[in-house]
């Protein structure tokens, strides 16, 4: 197992993150200016710095020994903060975290970046070239907060471009976050309950009516950091369920929200989601292992549901870049936290 320094560990999406890599066990670290009561748990270490400066960045970095470093911290919700704020402080952030982690040779480097990159919700109108979305889909950020999360991958290409495969690298942009007791009425990021969300389709349209379950990022970022010196470097991920969260087929909602996508979502019939979370599965042998239907009880889980997987990666490449996979089960991963606040 792995010792892994997590920034943002006491955001929302960060304890979730830092309790299922423990769950998996590994040590952990994690750095944020606050500590957080959900993360007394056995081997995380909690440490409160601001990492805006980059001197302190640096020591608090070097300091935790990591074997691999994930990068949530950030301003995390759009227009939160005067735009400017938003974007300087996301962007140094991203810099000043990564480069601190090349100082300490720590040769795995992952961070979060967004789905909103691609620009959807634009004022003035967006639609895709097609559906699903994907990490082809070409970025298009319209706000601050979209273009500082572009702006961190293209900070893990320049540093990779620097450093060649002594450093691996690499972005992931996981969809709607919903953690566990989230699904037991919980009140997700915006303020609404899950059944809310669903019941209400105007409430996810601005989302796109993507979704991840937490436990499932968690298993994500494992098996990436896993990965990572066998994948092409720098790479980005997109991390969501295998389906939408919506009721109703996207063929028929988009539409309603997205003027003019009638036919980029005609094929997004069933429970089809608008971003694929394909490129995981292809080069990760990931998939995701829990759905709203049943968590909420409308559908079994999958099998694999209460578990977190490792895949067992063959070296057979696809499309030049791809690779094969089959997947190997490994132990239960416990329950994660609830978050105190969103963040």
């Amino acid at each position: 197992m792995s010792r892994i320094v997590v920034t943002g560990g006491a955001g929302r999406l960060g304890r979730s993150l830092v309790a299922g890599l423990a769950a998996a066990g590994h040590e952990l670290t994690s750095l944020d200016r606050t500590r957080a009561d959900a993360l007394a748990l056995p081997g995380v270490e909690q440490v409160a710095v601001d990492l805006t400066d980059p001197d302190a960045a640096s020591r608090a970095i070097a300091a935790a020994r990591a074997d691999a470093l994930v990068h949530l911290a950030a301003i995390a919700v759009p227009f939160s903060a005067p735009e400017d704020v938003i974007l300087r402080t996301n962007a140094t952030l991203a810099l000043n975290v990564l480069s601190a982690g090349i100082e300490a040779g720590i040769p795995k480097l992952v961070t979060a970046s967004s789905p909103t990159v691609l620009g959807y919700g634009a004022p003035t109108g967006w639609l895709p070239d097609r559906f699903p979305l994907d990490e082809d889909t070409p970025p298009r950020p319209w706000n601050a907060y979209a273009l500082s999360k572009h702006l961190g991958e293209q900070t893990i290409a320049m540093l990779a471009r620097q450093t060649g495969d002594a450093t691996r690298f690499a972005a992931f942009r996981p969809c709607y976050v919903i953690a566990p007791e989230e699904w037991a009425g919980a009140p997700t990021q915006q303020g609404h309950t899950v059944l809310e969300r669903l019941d209400d389709p105007a409430l996810s349209a601005p989302a796109l009516f993507n979704y991840v379950d937490a436990r499932d990022v968690a298993t994500f970022i494992d098996t990436l950091l896993d990965a990572l010196g066998d994948i092409p470097n720098a790479e980005v991920f997109f991390v969501g369920a295998d389906d939408a969260l919506a009721r109703e087929p996207l063929a028929r909602l988009l539409p309603q929200f997205v003027p003019g996508s009638d036919e980029l979502a005609a094929g997004l019939t069933g429970t089809a989601p608008a971003f694929s979370n394909a490129k995981a599965g292809r080069l990760l042998g990931w998939r995701p292992a829990h759905s709203w239907r049943g968590a909420l009880g409308e559908a079994p889980e999958p099998d694999t549901a209460s578990e977190a997987f490792r895949p067992a990666r063959s070296s057979r490449v696809l499309s030049g870049e791809e690779r094969a996979v089959s997947k190997s089960a490994r132990r239960p991963g416990a329950d994660l936290p609830r978050p105190e606040r969103t963040r």
